[in-house]
């Protein structure tokens, strides 16, 4: 074959595979479920934002032993409506990845929305709300007691599908971080939430695989990203920038749970005690304490005016959820699965590792802050956040149950290597709870720069 003819080839061959690619990048839109999680949660918030949907039906609270208050009869109706039109949007993605086999996340996902609802009941009660025992831990508490005793069934497998679930809620999180909440708060919530949690997740790092020396890195990064941002959120993108295993996300999130239960009680306790400045109180608790909801309820413990200065860190420690996955994604391409003898990795391994719903995520929070709030007013964009904040209660709770059907003790066990990953963690938030303290005290004790007025 002449050199001309070869070189014909070639570039034929080189063509052909650059068409493949591009088809490739298509299909993804529709047969990738982290794009699916993209278009159900902006297609969730769009019935909110349409005004299709007025009003998702939310739990109430209750006490005592009356069932009648805890899932009133005309509340069953609305519940009925959530659960089929939940189930629409999710067996529409699940048929276009997987043609007619599709249809068996039916029966599961029927289950799995029902054992969430029995969980919501559980944490609205008023013991429950007392001592802070959220849907998650009702959630995870109900499907690890189902899979360690009588075992998941494999249909009820295929309807708990903790990812698809917990990342379409993402999406919908994303909404709710408003940019104007920066500028309120300025540069006293960037410098806290900022500048501490790469420092902490850098530690973390550097603890995990050169002193403690443990093995698995995946496991090392999901732990240190749910310790230093904010929780499972975090630890379900950090797990899918880094490919980590089902049971490695098992056990950061069982960690995280637990410790925020007990740093949401005994910090506003501690606080209080020691007559700690409330905007100081408000920044520490809302930089170290794991999840929102856990976040909100501690502050308000303490004060209005640390209630609300825990939320807004929380908030803006929120936004580095895909900013963190990028750069995970970056550093686990590029540099701890990287072969020494192969070639660089190029942007398009990055696109194809980086977390696609992180997009979705950037995406509804730029609608919900330049687009809805110049149209509708802050006033009714709150109004519709407090919908769609309902719809991500409701996909989170799902999550959290899925976790638990899918997850076994002897599994979680072999993850312990020796009580390492729980020294890790426990190293590292006492790490987070000293930096986070003391940039929180440089930034808001008055002594150094004025204090906020909010």
């Amino acid at each position: 074959m002449s050199s001309a003819s070869k070189q014909e080839k070639d570039n034929f061959n080189k063509k052909k595979a650059n068409y493949s690619l591009k088809q490739a990048q298509w299909s993804d839109l529709y047969k990738q479920e982290d794009w699916w999680a993209v278009w159900i949660g902006l297609a969730l918030l769009g019935t909110v934002f349409s005004g299709v949907v007025t009003k998702v039906p939310k739990m109430p609270k209750w006490q005592g032993i009356d069932l009648a208050a805890a899932i009133p009869f005309e509340l069953i109706p609305q519940i009925a409506l959530l659960a089929i039109g939940l189930g629409f949007f999710f067996v529409v993605g699940n048929l276009a990845m997987k043609g007619a086999k599709g249809l068996n996340i039916v029966p599961g996902f029927a289950v799995v929305f029902l054992l969430s609802t029995v969980a919501y009941i559980l944490a609205n009660s008023q013991t429950a709300k007392a001592i802070g025992l959220g849907y998650a831990f009702w959630a995870l508490l109900i499907g690890l007691a189902i899979s360690n005793t009588i075992g998941t069934p494999k249909w009820l497998l295929n309807g708990s599908r903790t990812e698809y679930y917990i990342k379409t809620g993402l999406v919908i999180l994303g909404a709710e971080i408003l940019f104007n909440r920066i500028v309120e708060f300025g540069p006293y919530g960037l410098a806290i939430a900022w500048f501490v949690t790469p420092v902490v997740i850098f530690f973390m790092y550097i603890f995990g695989t050169k002193i403690l020396k443990i093995s698995q890195k995946s496991l090392v990064i999901v732990v240190a990203t749910s310790t230093s941002v904010c929780g499972v959120s975090a630890a379900i993108a950090a797990a899918a920038a880094s490919k980590a295993k089902k049971a490695e996300l098992t056990l950061a999130v069982g960690m995280t749970l637990i410790f925020t239960v007990i740093m949401m009680v005994i910090m506003p306790l501690f606080v209080k005690a020691i007559g700690m400045q409330p905007e100081l109180a408000g920044a520490w608790m809302g930089g170290t304490i794991d999840a929102t909801g856990a976040v909100v309820a501690a502050g308000e413990a303490v004060g209005d005016t640390a209630g609300k200065v825990a939320a807004l860190v929380k908030m803006i420690q929120n936004m580095l959820i895909g900013i963190v996955a990028f750069g995970i994604a970056c550093f686990w391409v590029w540099k701890v699965e990287r072969n020494p003898n192969a070639p660089t990795p190029g942007l398009g391994e990055l696109w194809v590792r980086l977390p696609k719903f992180i997009l979705g995520f950037v995406a509804a929070s730029l609608l919900a802050s330049f687009v809805f709030i110049p149209m509708m007013g802050m006033e009714q964009v709150r109004d519709f956040l407090s919908q769609t904040k309902t719809y991500r209660g409701w996909l989170f709770c799902m999550a959290f149950l899925a976790i638990g059907l899918e997850s076994n003790f002897r599994e979680l066990g072999s993850q312990f290597q020796g009580g390492k990953p729980m020294m890790l963690y426990i190293v590292g938030q006492t790490f987070n709870l000293v930096l986070t303290l003391f940039v929180a005290w440089v930034a808001l004790s008055g002594n150094f720069f004025p204090i906020p007025q909010l």
